[in-house]
C-alpha cells in the first residue's frame, strides 16, 4: 500500500486525535478463523496490542444475506471504536467482500479488508493467470475477489468455489479428519482440472486447513493467504499515520466473544498455539 494511497483516508480520519501508537488494533470475525489474522499481527506487529471479537453466536456469516452482513458489521465496528481500537482489521472474507464497501467511510476510523491484499498477492505469484479462489458462499457470490483480480490483471482467469462445510467443521475442531481430507479434496477437484497455479484461501478460517489443502493441491501450487499482505498493509498504514507501536512491554491481547466462551478459548488456544484466557462474553446491540 503506498503513501499516496493511504494519506487521503489519514488526513480525514476524525478519531486521529483520540488515537496514539499505545491504541489497540481491533480485530473481528465470526470465530476462530480470525485467529489466522492474528497469528500475522504477532509475527509482524509484535508490540501491537490488539482486541479480538468473535462473534460466535451468529457464526457462521457465509450464508447469510448481504443486509444481514452489513448490519452485524453496524454492530461489531461501533464496538471496537468503543474500546479505543485504532484501527479495525475485517479478518473475514465474507465482511471483507460485503460488508467493507458500504462501512469503510460511515465511521472515523482506518479499516482494512481482505479482498484487496490477497487479490494483490495471488496475481503477483500466479505463473500462468489462473488462479482459484476458495471462500465462503457470500463472498463467492459477491465476485468481489473476481472483480479485483480483473482489475489488477484483465487477462487473469479467476475461478472460485463457495466452500460451506469447512467453518463448522474447523470450528469443530476437526481439521485433520478424514471427513474434512474428503471435503477438501472434493471443493478442489473443478479448481485443479481449470489448471490454477494459485489458490487464494479466501476465508480466514481456511489457513487452518493449510498442510490438508497444500498435500492435496501439490506443492506445485501456490496458497495464498490474504492475511499476510493485509497484515503488511497494516504495518504501512500504521507506520504513515505515526500510530504504529514499534517498541514497549508485553502486547496486550483481549478476547470478547458473542457466544460461549469455554469453546472458543479451548479450540482458539490449540490453532493458536498460544493460550487463550479470560475470554470476557459481551452483547452487542441488536
Amino acid at each position: 500500500m503506498s503513501a499516496d494511497k493511504i494519506a487521503p483516508k489519514i488526513s480525514g480520519n476524525k478519531n486521529r486525535e483520540k488515537v496514539t501508537p499505545a491504541s489497540p488494533i481491533g480485530v473481528f470475525d465470526s470465530g476462530v478463523g480470525g485467529l489466522t489474522v492474528l497469528r500475522q499481527i504477532m509475527q509482524k506487529l509484535p508490540h501491537e496490542d490488539v482486541i479480538y471479537l468473535a462473534d460466535t453466536a451468529r457464526i457462521p456469516y457465509g450464508g447469510r444475506s448481504p443486509q444481514e452482513i452489513i448490519k452485524i458489521n453496524n454492530e461489531i465496528i461501533p464496538f471496537l471504536i468503543e474500546q479505543g481500537a485504532k484501527l479495525i482489521m475485517m479478518a473475514c472474507g465474507t465482511s471483507s467482500a460485503i460488508a467493507y464497501p458500504e462501512v469503510k467511510d460511515k465511521y472515523p476510523i482506518e479499516m482494512i479488508n481482505l479482498i484487496d491484499p490477497g487479490s494483490r498477492a495471488a496475481v503477483e505469484a500466479t505463473r500462468s493467470g489462473k488462479i482459484g479462489i476458495m471462500a465462503t458462499a457470500g463472498t463467492i457470490n459477491s465476485g468481489a475477489f473476481q472483480q479485483a483480480i480483473k482489475g489488477l490483471d484483465e487477462k487473469a482467469q479467476a475461478e472460485a468455489i463457495a466452500c460451506p462445510l469447512f467453518v463448522p467443521l474447523i470450528e469443530g475442531g476437526f481439521i485433520e479428519a478424514d471427513e474434512t481430507k474428503r471435503v477438501a479434496k472434493e471443493y478442489l477437484k473443478p479448481l485443479l482440472a481449470a489448471g490454477i497455479d494459485t489458490l487464494i484461501l479466501g476465508c480466514t478460517h481456511y489457513p487452518h486447513l493449510r498442510k490438508v489443502l497444500q498435500k492435496l493441491a501439490g506443492k506445485e501450487v501456490v496458497l495464498v493467504d490474504p492475511a499476510e499482505e493485509a497484515v503488511a498493509d497494516t504495518k504501512k498504514l500504521l507506520k504513515f499515520a505515526g500510530t504504529l507501536k514499534s517498541r514497549g512491554g508485553q502486547p496486550r491481547y483481549e478476547y470478547f466473544v458473542t457466544g460461549p466462551e469455554l469453546h472458543f478459548q479451548d479450540l482458539g488456544s490449540r490453532l493458536l498455539g498460544k493460550p487463550i484466557v479470560s475470554v470476557k462474553q459481551v452483547k452487542l446491540p441488536g
